[in-house]
């Protein structure tokens, strides 16, 4: 600002400290035509020349406002409610309001201290009173506060994208020099000509981009068709490779950061991970900025790499994935990373030889790609049969006799295999079993000598559990002091579980009996055959002491055709009397 608007500002100032109410405006509006300026900014300008005054007291009701928190919070609801899903909202404050209150469901309304009128507030008191509740949809939809994350070391973390390319499709020409590589114009594929995009489709080329998180190292590859998981598999085993010169980054990543898309959490990609031994983490849908160094890397390839393009030719996919691979080379190497300041290629060869694991070759991965992990049931001997032979389980942590554990192929080790577990946090474990190693004879090697040495399985937890079961039963401190007890006929803990007490304390009610109905069929007749002589004589001689042949004879004559079994009794008691009234015959003799 010149010297001469400066001093004409500074005279203007002071005749407005002095001018009468009503007076100032025309004094600034001669002032502003005088210098050539705009009102506005001849306001703006005044306020760099002018001393501010002492700051206005604050009102006593300052920051309170006639509009309740549950009116305030039901006119952010209906805002909030009729936005889109991109959040832009279709509702106006205004419009907001007015269908509020004509709904009765609020009414916004402030009291006049002077005149004690109740009138409607007005929408800038609203938006006032939302803004002081922090409910305003402005505040509302802001973005939530992330966390910074971290990695430990380069390979521990990548993260993988992939992206359709939105400027160019690919129409693969064999004619030397010839560029296969066509731009999209934008008047000719955008989304009211959708029949132009259908034609292209098979042609438009896809990239994705891995990124190590530590060191901030960018993969590129272009595929054609699709995002697919056989796109996404061939891409990261393609990265995983030990492909020589500057192109270092390779190596088993420990994680692999991913978004929710269909093909990336695909089966092939899980069980190539699974067999890698590679945790696969999937942020949840709508979280793209747990990805955002993947998403940044794409930016940084459509400015750097891509926006070339348009002056180098580019026949068909290998010409363009082999310029990726000179430009991704060249940048690692060089560009410097603005969160540590090197380059990324610096900062990837401080990897450690433990974190660096070499994966196996294409074709391995590859049917790592598609081999399932099985099911498989643990036997007696704590094995697994699996592909043919057998695998040793014990050392797998709380696996029991009868369990049944995934186990899939180990892509290092032709003489083991992996079980694959989840821990409590939800991740997958894998555990390396050992191949049953047998002799000549079918034995296993390290199986102990019949009468050389004996060896036994170490407790799973089901049997240290039924141990520690068996204690507690009989109250005992050791396996001996539960052996004594069982000799001994002890109760299990010591009477004091009363298994029927629930009955007895059971409060039945009286139950009224109820009326029936008498069953129509007859009793039926049982007849049995009756005894014969000598069979009645038999069951009879036992009650008698002094049975004779007499006795025999009085049942022949008086029962020839047999006796009734329930007759016997009175059989019984006939004969008696007959042999008690018998006469006895006495002798005289002469004197």
């Amino acid at each position: 600002m010149s010297a001469v608007i400066t001093q004409r500002l500074v005279d203007l100032d002071r005749s407005l400290q002095r001018a009468a109410r009503g007076q100032r405006t025309a004094l600034c509006r001669a002032a502003a035509q005088e210098l050539g300026l705009s009102l506005a900014t001849l306001y703006r300008k005044l306020e760099e020349v002018t001393v501010a005054a002492a700051p206005r007291k604050r009102r006593a009701d300052a920051g309170q406002s006639a509009l309740t928190r549950e009116e305030a919070l039901t006119i952010s609801a209906t805002l909030i409610e009729s936005a889109r899903r991109n959040e832009k909202r279709l509702y106006s404050l205004g419009d907001a309001v007015e269908a509020l209150r004509a709904s009765g469901m609020i009414r916004a309304e402030a009291i006049d201290k002077v005149s004690g009128e109740i009138r409607p507030m007005s929408l800038s008191a609203i938006s006032r009173a939302l803004y002081a509740y922090k409910l305003h949809p402005d505040q509302l939809l802001a973005p939530a506060p992330v966390t910074e994350l971290q990695s430990l070391y380069p390979n521990h973390i990548w993260q993988v994208d992939a992206s359709l390319c939105v400027l160019y499709y690919l129409k693969p020409t064999a004619e030397k020099n010839a560029n296969g590589l066509r731009v999209m114009e934008a008047d000719q594929f955008y989304k009211n000509k959708p029949k132009n995009l259908a034609r292209i489709a098979a042609d438009r080329v896809w990239s994705y981009e891995i990124t190590d998180h530590a060191s901030g190292w960018i993969y590129l590859q272009y595929v054609m068709g699709a995002e697919s998981g056989e796109n996404l598999n061939s891409v990261l085993i393609n990265a995983m490779q030990e492909r020589g010169g500057a192109d270092l980054m390779h190596g088993r990543p420990f994680g692999l950061m991913m978004d929710p898309g269909s093909a990336n959490t695909a089966g092939m990609t899980k069980n190539l991970c699974r067999s890698l031994g590679i945790q696969m983490i999937v942020h949840a849908p709508g979280a793209a900025r747990v990805t955002g160094q993947v998403e940044n890397a794409r930016n940084i390839i459509e400015r750097k790499f891509e926006a070339g393009l348009r002056f180098q030719p580019v026949a068909d996919l290998d010409e363009l994935n082999a310029l990726a691979a000179k430009w991704r080379m060249h940048f690692n190497a060089t560009a410097k990373h603005s969160r540590h300041g090197k380059s990324r290629t610096d900062v990837w060869l401080t990897i450690r030889q433990e974190q660096l694991i070499k994966v196996p070759s294409v074709e391995v991965c590859r049917q790592l790609a598609v081999a399932e992990p099985e099911s498989r049931k643990v036997n007696t001997k704590m094995r697994v049969s699996f592909q043919g032979r057998e695998f040793d389980v014990s050392v797998v942590p709380d696996v029991m006799v009868g369990d049944k554990i995934m186990v899939t192929r180990n892509p290092w080790n032709d003489q083991a295999a992996q079980v694959v577990t989840v821990d409590a946090h939800g991740h997958e474990v894998y555990y390396v079993v050992p191949v049953v190693a047998r002799n000549e004879l079918g034995f296993d090697v390290t199986a102990p000598v019949i009468g050389e040495a004996f060896k036994r399985m170490a407790d799973t937890p089901a049997q240290v559990a039924r141990k520690e079961a068996a204690k507690l039963a009989m109250g005992a401190e050791t396996e001996e002091d539960v052996a004594a007890a069982r000799k001994a006929k002890a109760i299990p803990f010591g009477g004091q579980l009363q298994p029927y007490k629930h009955i007895d304390d059971a409060q039945l009610p009286t139950f009224m009996p109820r009326r029936g109905t008498e069953h129509e069929l007859a009793a039926p007749t049982v007849v049995a055959p009756p005894l014969s002589i000598f069979a009645a004589a038999k069951r009879l001689q036992a009650r008698f002491t002094d049975w004779s042949p007499e006795h025999y004879a009085w049942l022949s004559q008086h029962h020839p055709a047999g006796i009734q079994e329930e007759a016997l009794d009175s059989v019984e008691a006939s004969l008696r009397a007959a042999f008690t009234r018998r006469p006895t015959l006495s002798v005289v003799g002469g004197a």
